[in-house]
């Protein structure tokens, strides 16, 4: 299949710039697009084929349920069986934005794009080149990220030309998504209601509009747990993984630093290629790892050559205490280290508090919960 990448200016759009990809999600065809949190593979949501299309094209278990994209509130009612209040509250403050609610679907959803359930996950995107194209196409758009089944999201569109070219019709490049962690998930079909994914809409911003609502179980988890009934993206199956050997270390902040480097100072005397995931507070603590080739080399010289001979990756995502930042560099620091081949990579674990549980539960899916705690 001959994939077509479109550029499009976020700030100089027309209707022209969509007509093609328009016109491919309305015959079943699956188009790529940014959005705020991650980019997004879409289809019809009103089409079973083009979802069935969306799974095979990533990769994805069909009882993963896909998330259906709106652009204005008005384009929910066909798509659920009823509205209850705490959706038209949670909308009036969070939509567009990265918050996604599960409702009961109507009729018109086919159960393809649910994952079989009878539920409907919806959200409405903020990012102009998202929210246009649905009103362009004039259907909803089912839309997972735009990514292979269980690789690290896409946040660019080169990240989603090297898994899915050649997979998917359309892809639109809308430059880089701002947020970079998928939107949260509130299950409105139980009460209290629950957060099924954390994300940049964190439990204490939720707390203003449904004060009672809670974690799911699931999602305080630290270990894998295939017995569970997916009723929204992420939660069952590995997800974000880099290719190489994904580790956290977590606990004091100077003990954390002396594991990792007593770990990666051993894979890189045996031949190994390593990565390092770490923030701005210790990122230049870890290039004092000392190679026999580049002991008595200084400043750029001695970096480089450290890459080069011990095949050291050190990526700095932020400071700790910018935890967007950090958040906006996670999965492509994960794919970094996939495009330099590092064969075992150790991170830094960060707080869990407001938008830090969301940048963990990506790192321990991704990690496969491999988590090692340090005094």
């Amino acid at each position: 299949m001959n994939t077509v990448i479109k550029k499009i200016d976020a700030s100089r759009m027309a209707s022209s710039d969509f007509k093609e990809a328009a016109d491919f999600l309305r015959s079943g065809k699956l188009v790529a697009f940014p959005t705020e949190t991650v980019y997004g593979l879409g289809g019809n949501a009103y089409d079973s084929t083009a979802s069935a299309r969306i799974y095979a094209a990533k990769g994805r278990p069909s009882d993963n349920p896909l998330i259906v994209h709106i652009s204005s509130f008005i384009e929910i009612d066909p798509l659920v069986s009823g509205i209850p209040d705490e959706a038209r509250a949670l909308a009036d403050r969070f939509w567009p934005g990265p918050l996604t609610m599960i409702l009961n679907k109507s009729d018109r959803i086919p159960k393809e794009t649910t994952g079989g359930l009878d539920t409907v996950a919806i959200r409405m995107p903020s990012h102009p080149i998202a929210n246009r194209l649905i009103k362009e196409a004039g259907i909803p758009i089912a839309a997972p990220s735009a990514n292979a089944s269980g690789r690290p999201s896409t946040t660019k569109a080169e990240h989603v030309i090297e898994d899915l070219n050649g997979k998917i019709d359309m892809i639109i490049d809308g430059g880089s998504s701002d947020i970079g962690l998928e939107s949260t998930i509130v299950d409105l079909t139980v009460k209290p209601a629950l957060i099924l994914r954390p994300g940049y809409i964190t439990i204490e911003m939720l707390r203003e509009v449904l004060p009672d609502i809670e974690y799911d179980k699931a999602v305080l988890k630290r270990m894998r747990d295939d017995s569970i009934v997916a009723k929204a993206p992420g939660m069952k199956y590995r997800h974000y993984a880099p290719k190489g050997e994904l580790t956290i270390f977590e606990g004091d902040i100077g003990a954390v630093f002396r594991a990792i480097v007593r770990e990666a100072e051993s894979r890189l005397k045996a031949g190994h290629s390593v990565g390092i995931l770490t923030s701005d507070e210790l990122a230049g603590n870890y290039k004092a790892i000392e190679h026999a080739d580049a002991k008595d080399l200084s400043g750029d010289s001695r970096d480089k050559a450290i890459q080069e001979k011990s095949k050291l990756y050190i990526r700095d995502i932020g400071s700790r205490n910018n935890e967007a930042e950090i958040a906006a560099g996670l999965f492509d620091a994960l794919r970094y280290f996939d495009e330099a081949g590092a064969e075992y990579i150790y991170a830094e674990a960060f707080n869990e508090g407001g938008l830090g549980q969301a940048i963990m539960n990506r790192l321990m899916k991704a990690a496969g919960y491999n988590i090692i705690k340090v005094n």
